[in-house]
């Protein structure tokens, strides 16, 4: 076991960190097979608010992954979601997004309608549709809040990128003039609430991804062990141009056991 997972609790990207798309990445599953038998504990911290809590689980056992129980993930729409609920009394929302985004909103409680919307949720959507995104923006005019679940620039998807949600909230943010409260990583209230869910302080966790924007970002900004794989979005060289300094460097997860 590498020194810097002693006594701590992984905190573990799943975009380009565990797979790419609908590939797993190699390594990633003895990966987590051998924290099951060094008894490590960890989380799955995503960006990702499109899937549930089962659908993400079901992913990767197709994949290969054993072991996996659904208490285990923790998105940004249940993040963006918890955050609301404990910092404001808003309660009528609207959402784009898929099923992670709905199950999040209700089981905090929110009420899903289409008239006097207090808060607009904006998740990544893969069939979102003009109309809809035209009904958020309309909501955003009478006055509704926006809350981005994640900034994401785009996702690592097989040999190449898809859009991320960062973009498309990045777009209603400018059609309405309003600046969107951002809740994924690498933003406090993803930390705040991925803490609160896991029982944990900052100084028991360690931040591991592929991404410099949100993973190792998030890790630096919040004083939290990171490490940074190069399976994903960026490269060591990135980490290099962009003058970032995580804890560690590697290039396949199984290097930390």
């Amino acid at each position: 076991m590498h020194p810097l997972l002693r006594h701590k609790t992984l905190l573990l990207d799943l975009d380009g960190t565990m797979y790419r798309g609908d590939e797993v990445i190699p390594g990633a599953p003895l990966f987590i097979e051998a924290l099951h038998t060094l008894q490590i504990p960890y989380y799955f911290l995503t960006n990702n608010a499109m899937r549930t809590h089962a659908q993400n689980r079901e992913k990767m056992e197709a994949m290969g992954f054993q072991g996996l129980r659904d208490a285990q993930y923790f998105t940004s729409a249940m993040a963006a979601a918890a955050y609301v609920r404990h910092e404001t009394k808003l309660q009528r929302v609207f959402y784009i997004g898929e099923d992670g985004m709905r199950e999040a909103l209700l089981e905090q409680g929110f009420t899903l309608c289409e008239e006097h919307v207090e808060a607009v949720f904006a998740g990544l959507d893969s069939n979102v549709t003009y109309e809809k995104l035209c009904r958020a923006f309309y909501h955003l005019q009478k006055g509704a809040v926006l809350i981005g679940t994640n900034p994401d620039r785009r996702l690592p998807h097989g040999d190449y990128f898809r859009i991320g949600n960062g973009a498309m909230v990045h777009m209603l943010e400018y059609c309405s003039e309003q600046t969107a409260w951002m809740i994924g990583k690498p933003h406090e209230p993803m930390l705040k609430e991925a803490l609160r869910y896991a029982g944990i302080a900052k100084e028991d966790a360690v931040v591991i991804g592929d991404n410099l924007e949100t993973d190792v970002a998030f890790g630096l900004r919040h004083g939290c062990t990171s490490v940074f794989v190069t399976s994903g979005v960026h490269s060591r060289l990135d980490c290099e141009q962009r003058c970032l300094h995580p804890d560690l460097i590697i290039d396949n997860l199984l290097e930390l056991v």
